[in-house]
């Protein structure tokens, strides 16, 4: 039967070795690092995201202005381009009215169910070019938790990286320090001349 003493690290003993309370530091450190620096790098990170986020969006929402379009060429074989709005788009020819009265036309993305002469909304650039609406809050919070997420995880990965290697740095010294102390206690043990 095994018995496990807690604490044995830092307590004064003969069988102490400094190895071991490198490694007993090393775990309390380890821990405080997990459960409180990598969930707050996590969260700042996250927060600094957000920020940037919205600057990014106020920034499009700038830049982009939404008309409201007729489809005026939509061909039967033309191929999906991606989503839009969670469901599947085509490109196709539209054609909508400027302020200023005369007809615009350009090639935008389109729902799959939209047919020719169908109303949709197109978002344009200042050079009347079709690009993708700004971002929604959804997509910002979920962009800062995304960022947040990974640097979390990826401190937290560094931090037990560098506990397993302070381990085996703390193991080869503790196998060192043992191998002196034997050398000098087993001729007393054994009666062999070292």
């Amino acid at each position: 039967m095994r018995t496990r003493v807690r604490g044995w690290r830092w307590r004064r003993n003969p069988l102490r070795r400094r190895s071991d309370v490198v490694e007993a530091w090393t775990v309390v450190v380890t821990a405080l690092l997990l459960f409180v620096g990598a969930p707050l790098l996590g969260a700042a990170t996250a927060w600094w995201g957000h920020g940037q986020a919205q600057a990014v969006v106020a920034q499009q929402r700038a830049e982009r202005h939404r008309v409201r379009a007729t489809v005026v060429d939509k061909t039967s074989e033309a191929l999906p381009t991606g989503e839009l709005g969670g469901q599947g788009s085509y490109r196709a020819s539209v054609r909508w009215s400027a302020p200023d009265g005369t007809k615009e036309s350009t090639t935008a993305r389109v729902p799959a169910n939209t047919r020719d002469g169908d109303r949709v909304d197109v978002w344009l650039d200042s050079h009347g070019r079709s690009v993708p609406p700004p971002a929604d809050g959804a997509e910002v919070w979920q962009h800062s938790a995304t960022i947040g997420s990974f640097t979390a995880i990826g401190t937290a990965l560094t931090v037990l990286l560098a506990h397993h290697a302070v381990r085996r740095v703390a193991l080869r010294h503790r196998m060192a320090e043992w191998d002196r102390d034997w050398a000098l206690t087993e001729p007393q043990w054994t009666h062999r001349r070292a």
